[in-house]
């Protein structure tokens, strides 16, 4: 599944050079599929992708988890892996991150090698901060580097649309553009630290918190996505928001129809991608 950043704070930068964040993260049901499948006529991982606009080579992310797998597994074996691509690249919806974590998981089942949520966790933090959400969705609080991450029931479901402007926001362009933009680092609201003690949360509460450090810096350089948030909001939007750096803004409903009512009004423009997508509905699974 894709996730978005319900809120996304950057906070101060590490001695490693890499900022900690403080984010609550929610998947929606917008998914690609990864199909794995044993290979003994080789002993080589090879991967396919439906989209030609991605590598298919060792730079990709679901080839990197499955090598790292087996690395830990201390096993050479051959590997055929299929990724069919739906969720936007370069869009601040994880689906990078959501391949490699479903790629260990995958991985893990097939071989039954037997690791918890948290040993896959681990795996998947070489790869990439996103990546140990992935293993405890549908909703959580992540921090530091992407590291620390605790479940939170979000209650009752919503709809997304997920707007796409047809082009990437590069994750160290964002993070360059905040550091030298903002005065200084905002500390982490009381209400905001409350929720990682929660158990549980609410849409009123979320919507009251919602935010996105990103926002400035990247609406200054793209204001058609500032235009996009606006339009949501127009709409009926309970709250629109960047997803991670973007380029992707996203609006949560309450109805389904509201939803695709507020859809229809990107439909006609064909440099946009338009989803609608329910939240609370993904999960890594496998079949």
């Amino acid at each position: 599944p894709a996730k978005l950043n319900l809120i996304l704070r950057v906070l101060d930068r590490r001695p490693d050079g890499f900022h900690n964040v403080w984010s609550l993260m929610q998947t929606v049901g917008l998914e690609d599929a990864v199909a794995i499948r044993l290979a003994p006529q080789h002993t080589e991982i090879r991967l396919q992708c439906d989209s030609h606009s991605l590598s298919a080579d060792q730079t990709n992310l679901v080839y990197r988890a499955a090598a790292a797998v087996l690395a830990q597994w201390h096993q050479k074996i051959g590997l055929d892996i299929q990724l069919a691509k739906r969720i936007p690249m370069g869009a601040g919806l994880g689906g990078g991150s959501s391949d490699a974590a479903a790629t260990i998981l995958g991985i893990n089942r097939l071989l039954n090698v037997g690791w918890s949520a948290a040993k896959m966790a681990e795996i998947g933090q070489e790869l990439g901060s996103d990546v140990p959400f992935f293993f405890h969705a549908p909703t959580a609080v992540v921090a530091g580097r992407g590291e620390q991450v605790r479940a939170i029931h979000l209650a009752d479901s919503r709809w997304a649309v997920l707007v796409n402007p047809g082009f990437p926001v590069e994750t160290k362009w964002a993070y360059q553009q905040l550091s030298t933009t903002r005065q200084g680092v905002t500390p982490l609201s009381g209400r905001c630290a409350q929720l990682e003690s929660q158990s549980r949360t609410t849409w009123d509460e979320v919507i009251s918190l919602a935010s996105n450090d990103f926002e400035g810096p990247v609406f200054a350089a793209h204001p058609l996505l500032q235009q996009i948030k606006l339009d949501l909001l127009n709409r009926g939007a309970q709250l629109a928001l960047l997803s991670g750096s973007g380029a992707t803004v996203f609006g949560i409903f309450r109805e389904e129809a509201g939803a695709r009512q507020a859809a229809a009004f990107f439909h006609g423009r064909s440099e946009l991608k338009t989803f609608v997508a329910k939240t609370n509905s993904g999960q890594l699974r496998v079949e």
